[in-house]
């Protein structure tokens, strides 16, 4: 095996607050260990195009406290055919680039995967996602952060919901996967989720409405994982239609929810993840994702990350039901 000396790095699919912090991490523990390093622009699609330039300790300065990534990103169709893989991979030769970090969620790993398998590369996978959907780490980089502003914007919510005696569904990212819905749900005092992992034969809207807001309530946040067919406007509809005599407004937090300032968790998490990326690379791992369990830094396939269901404590269902009497 050729040794490894210079590293690219790259973000990609939907961004999320701390990628910063991650790219600041892979570079700067890259150089420190005596790599030279390569950001490539615009995800795959720049890798395709050949957006690439050398980064330095100072391209990184002051960039762990910023949203979204410098880098940009994009999610390309492009890289799932083989010809545009062939284009990345021409790149990174002539680039002189001998092991690729990418930053994103699954859709990023799953391509991550193939072109290491196609082409005997050395990828490195950091979970930047906002979903936290990705199996072997605790949490993926950007879901605390969005977590805390879905948290702000439901606390404002509720002084009008309150206000006017409204039942307020909330729509939230997390087509799915339900931690966003479910905690935030938790931790903003909402009445109800509706999330995926819940979504057996019964009727969760009939279930939540007959369990109390009938019975003691005239106002209450409910928090919807987003969804094509059944997100917040579905359930507000069959609320106006079943149950008249309530006042129902939608909230659809969309975009909002990616950008801001990453948290100092999420910090934390991107910078030991980037720097376990490098670590990685130095004991010859390949085709893995760096994640955090127990506090503890891991090495997991990424075959695993990206396939495995990762489990839903549905004891949190329990306690949201418990508490919102």
């Amino acid at each position: 095996m050729a040794k490894i000396k210079t590293i690219g790095v790259m973000t990609s699919g939907g961004d999320a607050p701390g990628m910063n912090a991650a790219i600041r991490a892979v570079t700067r523990a890259a150089i420190y260990n005596g790599f030279n390093v390569k950001a490539i622009y615009r995800g795959y699609d720049g890798l395709i195009a050949g957006e690439i330039k050398p980064f330095t300790t100072e391209n990184v300065s002051g960039i762990i406290c910023l949203g979204g990534t410098i880098l940009k990103t994009a999610r390309s169709q492009e890289f799932t055919t083989p010809e545009g893989r062939a284009k990345a991979y021409e790149n990174l030769q002539k680039e002189s680039i001998d092991a690729l970090v990418v930053i994103g969620g699954n859709g990023s790993l799953t391509g991550a995967m193939m072109f290491a398998q196609e082409y005997d590369f050395c990828c490195v996978g950091l979970p930047g996602t906002i979903d936290n959907d990705l199996y072997g780490t605790d949490d993926t980089i950007g879901y605390d952060t969005t977590m805390n502003t879905i948290v702000e914007c439901v606390d404002r919510i509720r002084d009008t919901a309150q206000s006017h005696e409204r039942i307020f569904f909330v729509e939230v990212m997390g087509r799915d996967a339900g931690f966003l819905a479910q905690n935030s749900a938790i931790a903003c005092g909402a009445e109800a989720a509706i999330i995926p992992e819940d979504s057996t034969n019964v009727d969760q809207l009939a279930r939540f409405m007959e369990r109390g807001i009938r019975k003691s309530k005239k106002s209450c946040i409910v928090i919807v994982s987003e969804s094509p067919k059944c997100g917040a406007l579905y359930y507000a509809d069959r609320v106006k239609k079943e149950f008249p005599d309530y006042d129902v407004r939608v909230s659809i937090l969309g975009h909002l929810q990616r950008g801001g300032r990453p948290t100092a968790r999420d910090r934390i998490l991107a910078s030991r993840t980037g720097a376990g990326a490098i670590r990685a690379i130095m004991q010859g791992q390949r085709n893995v994702m760096v994640g955090i369990r127990n506090n503890e830094v891991v090495y997991v396939p990424l075959s695993e990350a990206i396939r495995s269901d990762k489990p839903f404590n549905k004891t949190l269902i329990k306690v949201l039901d418990e508490l919102s009497i």
